[in-house]
């Protein structure tokens, strides 16, 4: 009646693959890997190395907002830590955020070898 027969077309018999077709996605992972996932990697890592480097006398900020000096490492897991006077909190150590100041390291003798100028 109105309607035609409609009929598949063949496809072209030199179909090749066509690298170009992955140009673009391999464009956008190049983009997230410089832009999402390099600089997370790196973060990681330092933050990974504040935590190893956690000793006692050293200010911290923990990941819940309480600011405090690590009294003592009580384990590879956990650092105590004084929040005021006498009150003192064991903290899990991935939850420490940020190392604000540390301890200058104590000298065994002064500079002048011990003795006084008058």
């Amino acid at each position: 009646m109105f309607i035609s027969t409609a009929y598949a077309q063949a496809s072209p018999a030199g179909s090749t693959f066509d690298p170009t077709f992955f140009a673009p996605l391999v464009l956008i992972f190049v983009v997230f890997y410089f832009l999402l996932i390099r600089p997370q990697q790196k973060k990681l890592k330092e933050h990974r190395a504040l935590v190893a480097n956690l000793r006692r006398g050293d200010r911290v900020v923990t990941s819940g907002g309480l600011i405090g000096t690590v009294a003592r490492v009580v384990s590879e897991s956990e650092v105590l830590v004084e929040i005021a006077d006498g009150v003192r909190v064991r903290v899990v150590r991935n939850s420490v955020t940020d190392v604000l100041t540390k301890p200058e390291p104590a000298s065994s003798k002064s500079e002048d070898g011990g003795k006084e100028k008058d």
